[in-house]
């Protein structure tokens, strides 16, 4: 595929390694393209997952271990991965000629394909409030698959009242948490086989309908400052905080691409997006229930659908004029 203008030509490049983008990358390999596929870390969301239990084909499986069976796959098939982050998309469009696409890396340079799939999936959202740079990773977590061990013996919080949040709560239990006080703006939302694990032991307190205002500390945390819908104010002492309020796509990068208003990349039900041979799949997308199955689902539908659009490609593209449009951050 190789050209003497693009030297690192390839037929497809995808932009993220989680569930989307390693099984888009498999299809792809599976249909004879030669694939790049370029991330800042395999397995994405779900290296955070501790216990899968809805995944088809396994009763339960530790997240990070599902997605070493997924880049075991990948790799298998013979595909090229660069661990990268993408800072800029160009979109070449060349008279007479197929588009070619110029996805920039911070590290690695330039690589370019004649198609690219997004999936870049979603990152922790924050709070927001005082306290919670200053004490990150020092007790401020994003992470309870990473941390919740750290707090053995401790009296903890978590916000969130969601799956994220539940999961969060079932971790910290697991490793002993001397008390858990689970925090959420709204009621609980979680799935009830989830809220039943968390509900029913006594280390959990439940602070209905709060909201944090501050994460107190010196040098690590000591304390969270809540108010309740009347006002409220109270101050909870704790060691950890573990904020699960949910997530935001990761495609401020991606300028040249319609997005919805919480930056989600609009997409129809071929994962087409509105540039013509760039795809999305995944979390970055609007396509809703964010899961694991239903993410590779898409990344695999992403796939064939840029197979089908690289076979119809010729050697028209007349009149599109050589202009070049980026996005970059």
């Amino acid at each position: 595929m190789n050209s003497p203008e693009h030297t690192d030509l390839y037929d497809l490049v995808i932009i993220g390694a989680g569930p989307a983008g390693m099984t888009a990358a498999v299809y792809a390999a599976r249909k004879g393209l030669q694939v790049l596929v370029i991330s800042k870390d395999i397995g994405g969301q779900v290296n955070w997952t501790t216990l899968v239990e809805n995944y088809m084909g396994f009763e339960e499986i530790q997240g990070p271990r599902l997605m070493e069976k997924f880049r075991e796959q990948m790799q298998d098939e013979k595909v090229v991965y660069r661990e990268d982050e993408v800072s800029q998309v160009q979109v070449q469009m060349q008279r007479k000629a197929e588009s070619v696409f110029a996805v920039t890396g911070r590290k690695s340079g330039t690589q370019y394909g004649r198609a690219v799939i997004i999936a870049t999936g979603k990152r922790p959202r924050s709070l927001g409030v005082p306290g919670e740079e200053k004490f990150r990773g020092k007790g401020v977590s994003f992470c309870s698959t990473c941390d919740a061990p750290l707090f053995r013996d401790a009296v903890v919080a978590v916000v969130g009242g969601g799956n994220s949040g539940a999961q969060a709560v079932i971790d910290l239990l697991g490793v002993n948490a001397r008390q858990v006080n689970l925090i959420t703006e709204f009621d609980l939302t979680a799935d009830q086989v989830l809220l039943e694990r968390v509900l029913k032991d006594e280390r959990v307190e439940v602070y209905r309908y709060h909201q944090v205002k501050e994460i107190m500390g010196d040098r690590m945390v000591q304390g969270l400052r809540v108010v309740d819908r009347s006002g409220e104010t109270r101050d909870l002492p704790v060691a950890g905080v573990f904020i699960e309020i949910g997530l935001e796509p990761n495609t401020e990068f991606l300028d040249i691409l319609d997005k919805s208003a919480h930056g989600e990349v609009l997409v129809d039900c071929h994962c087409r997006t509105n540039i013509r041979g760039i795809f999305a799949a995944g979390d970055a997308t609007i396509i809703p229930e964010k899961q694991i199955i239903i993410a590779a689902g898409e990344g695999a539908k992403a796939a064939i659908q840029a197979w089908k659009y690289l076979m119809r490609q010729s050697p028209a593209n007349e009149g599109t004029g050589g202009s070049l449009v980026s996005a970059g951050i």
